[in-house]
């Protein structure tokens, strides 16, 4: 465990603090927008909203490019609205990151 991991930012506790369960119709509209990132399982979701929050372009950028963090696709939309699954989501306005939790 590093430092940072044993005292987190002021924005990483604020962002922890609001995030929540989420139903995926909720989401929907945030959808249409085009303003709902879809974020991988194997990310920290608040650490991908801390950095967006923050403005960390490089790491965002990694991510985007690697494909661990992207608009979300018509498909997984779909693929949501037909499963279901237990969705977390926390906002950074403009934008509403979400992942799918196991």
């Amino acid at each position: 465990m590093t430092i940072e991991d044993a005292n987190p930012s002021s924005t990483y506790a604020r962002l922890l603090g609001e995030t929540a369960k989420i139903d995926w119709q909720d989401l929907e509209r945030f959808f249409a927008q085009g303003k709902l990132l879809s974020v991988v399982r194997d990310l920290d979701l608040v650490s991908v909203a801390e950095a967006i929050a923050n403005d960390d372009s490089a790491v965002v950028m990694q991510w985007l490019s690697s494909g661990l963090v992207a608009r979300m696709p018509a498909e997984t939309a779909a693929d949501y609205a037909a499963r279901k699954p237990e969705l977390w989501a926390v906002v950074v306005s403009p934008w509403v990151c979400v992942q799918e939790r196991a």
